[in-house]
Protein backbone atom coordinates (compact mmCIF):
# COMPACT_ATOMS: atom_id res chain seq x y z
CA UNK A 1 0.00 0.00 0.00
CA UNK A 2 1.05 3.34 -0.92
CA UNK A 3 1.97 5.76 1.85
CA UNK A 4 0.52 9.52 1.47
CA UNK A 5 1.44 11.93 4.12
CA UNK A 6 -0.51 15.13 4.51
CA UNK A 7 1.60 18.00 5.67
CA UNK A 8 -0.06 20.86 6.61
CA UNK A 9 0.23 24.20 7.37
CA UNK A 10 -0.57 28.00 6.79
CA UNK A 11 2.83 28.35 5.34
CA UNK A 12 2.42 32.53 5.15
CA UNK A 13 4.81 32.26 3.93
CA UNK A 14 6.69 29.27 3.53
CA UNK A 15 10.46 28.65 5.45
CA UNK A 16 13.51 26.65 4.92
CA UNK A 17 12.40 24.85 8.05
CA UNK A 18 9.15 24.03 6.09
CA UNK A 19 10.75 22.99 3.11
CA UNK A 20 13.31 20.80 5.45
CA UNK A 21 10.43 18.84 6.67
CA UNK A 22 8.66 18.48 3.23
CA UNK A 23 11.84 17.66 1.87
CA UNK A 24 12.95 15.19 4.55
CA UNK A 25 8.85 13.60 4.29
CA UNK A 26 9.67 13.62 0.31
CA UNK A 27 12.03 10.72 1.27
CA UNK A 28 10.23 8.72 3.78
CA UNK A 29 6.92 8.44 2.42
CA UNK A 30 5.13 7.63 -1.68
CA UNK A 31 3.67 10.71 -1.92
CA UNK A 32 3.25 14.10 0.25
CA UNK A 33 0.36 16.49 -0.29
CA UNK A 34 1.32 19.82 1.29
CA UNK A 35 -1.90 21.64 2.42
CA UNK A 36 -2.57 24.93 2.63
CA UNK A 37 -5.11 25.60 5.63
CA UNK A 38 -6.21 29.26 6.07
CA UNK A 39 -6.22 29.58 9.95
CA UNK A 40 -9.22 31.85 10.78
CA UNK A 41 -7.26 33.11 14.10
CA UNK A 42 -4.13 34.68 12.26
CA UNK A 43 -4.33 37.50 10.05
CA UNK A 44 -2.64 35.93 6.55
CA UNK A 45 -0.22 38.30 4.82
CA UNK A 46 -0.08 35.97 1.52
CA UNK A 47 -3.77 35.00 -0.15
CA UNK A 48 -4.55 31.07 -0.36
CA UNK A 49 -3.28 31.79 -3.63
CA UNK A 50 -0.31 33.54 -3.44
CA UNK A 51 1.11 30.44 -0.61
CA UNK A 52 -0.14 27.83 -3.24
CA UNK A 53 2.06 29.63 -6.07
CA UNK A 54 5.09 29.92 -3.91
CA UNK A 55 5.11 26.30 -2.79
CA UNK A 56 4.47 25.12 -6.42
CA UNK A 57 7.58 26.85 -7.20
CA UNK A 58 9.77 25.49 -3.79
CA UNK A 59 8.79 22.00 -4.18
CA UNK A 60 8.54 22.07 -8.23
CA UNK A 61 11.67 19.56 -7.80
CA UNK A 62 10.40 17.15 -5.78
CA UNK A 63 8.49 14.48 -7.83
CA UNK A 64 6.16 12.91 -5.14
CA UNK A 65 5.44 15.84 -3.35
CA UNK A 66 2.21 18.14 -4.44
CA UNK A 67 0.34 21.29 -3.49
CA UNK A 68 -3.50 21.62 -2.27
CA UNK A 69 -5.78 23.50 0.01
CA UNK A 70 -8.55 22.99 2.20
CA UNK A 71 -10.60 25.33 4.83
CA UNK A 72 -12.17 22.18 6.41
CA UNK A 73 -10.67 20.02 9.39
CA UNK A 74 -7.55 18.49 8.76
CA UNK A 75 -8.64 14.83 9.59
CA UNK A 76 -11.78 15.11 6.84
CA UNK A 77 -9.65 16.75 4.38
CA UNK A 78 -7.03 13.68 5.35
CA UNK A 79 -9.85 10.85 4.89
CA UNK A 80 -11.27 12.46 1.82
CA UNK A 81 -7.73 12.23 0.10
CA UNK A 82 -6.98 8.60 1.20
CA UNK A 83 -4.11 9.72 3.46
CA UNK A 84 -2.78 7.11 5.71
CA UNK A 85 0.01 9.88 7.52
CA UNK A 86 -0.31 13.35 9.08
CA UNK A 87 3.11 15.29 8.45
CA UNK A 88 4.38 17.44 11.42
CA UNK A 89 7.44 19.19 11.99
CA UNK A 90 8.80 20.15 15.63
CA UNK A 91 10.79 22.89 16.16
CA UNK A 92 11.63 22.55 19.98
CA UNK A 93 10.34 21.21 23.35
CA UNK A 94 7.58 24.05 23.25
CA UNK A 95 6.26 22.85 19.90
CA UNK A 96 6.18 19.48 21.48
CA UNK A 97 2.65 20.33 24.05
CA UNK A 98 0.93 22.23 21.51
CA UNK A 99 1.41 19.17 18.71
CA UNK A 100 0.75 16.19 21.35
CA UNK A 101 -3.25 17.99 21.93
CA UNK A 102 -3.54 18.12 18.58
CA UNK A 103 -2.75 14.30 17.78
CA UNK A 104 -4.89 13.34 20.62
CA UNK A 105 -7.75 15.65 19.30
CA UNK A 106 -6.95 13.90 15.07
CA UNK A 107 -6.95 10.50 17.04
CA UNK A 108 -10.19 10.95 18.38
CA UNK A 109 -11.48 12.27 14.92
CA UNK A 110 -9.88 9.38 13.07
CA UNK A 111 -7.78 6.99 14.80
CA UNK A 112 -6.48 5.28 11.24
CA UNK A 113 -4.18 8.13 10.23
CA UNK A 114 -1.12 8.75 12.63
CA UNK A 115 0.81 11.45 12.84
CA UNK A 116 4.81 11.26 11.97
CA UNK A 117 6.97 14.11 13.45
CA UNK A 118 10.11 15.13 12.33
CA UNK A 119 12.67 17.33 14.46
CA UNK A 120 13.33 20.39 12.53
CA UNK A 121 16.92 20.72 11.08
CA UNK A 122 18.63 22.66 14.08
CA UNK A 123 19.69 25.43 11.89
CA UNK A 124 15.74 26.43 11.59
CA UNK A 125 14.76 25.33 15.05
CA UNK A 126 14.16 29.61 16.02
CA UNK A 127 12.55 30.12 12.61
CA UNK A 128 8.87 30.66 12.45
CA UNK A 129 6.83 32.69 9.40
CA UNK A 130 5.57 35.37 11.80
CA UNK A 131 9.17 36.00 12.40
CA UNK A 132 10.49 36.15 9.10
CA UNK A 133 7.26 38.62 8.21
CA UNK A 134 8.17 40.91 10.96
CA UNK A 135 11.90 40.67 10.14
CA UNK A 136 11.34 41.48 6.18
CA UNK A 137 8.65 44.34 7.94
CA UNK A 138 11.12 46.04 8.90
CA UNK A 139 13.48 45.80 6.11
CA UNK A 140 15.71 43.21 7.79
CA UNK A 141 17.76 40.40 6.00
CA UNK A 142 15.39 37.10 5.47
CA UNK A 143 18.82 35.93 3.35
CA UNK A 144 19.14 31.87 4.52
CA UNK A 145 15.43 32.02 6.18
CA UNK A 146 13.49 31.57 3.30
CA UNK A 147 13.84 30.44 -0.70
CA UNK A 148 14.65 33.59 -2.72
CA UNK A 149 11.34 33.55 -4.47
CA UNK A 150 9.80 34.20 -1.01
CA UNK A 151 12.41 36.73 -0.01
CA UNK A 152 11.61 38.99 -3.50
CA UNK A 153 7.20 38.26 -2.41
CA UNK A 154 7.95 39.04 1.15
CA UNK A 155 10.41 42.48 -0.04
CA UNK A 156 7.04 43.19 -3.13
CA UNK A 157 4.45 43.34 -0.06
CA UNK A 158 6.02 45.10 2.28
CA UNK A 159 7.66 47.96 -0.39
Amino acid sequence: MATLAICPGSFDPITYGHLDIIERGAKIFDHVTVAVFNNRSKSPLFSVEERIELLKEVTKDFDNVSIDESSGLLMDYAQEKGANVILRGLRAVSDFEYEMQITAMNRTLNEDIETFFVMTNNQYSFLSSSMVKEVAKYGGSIQGLVPPVVEQALQEKFS
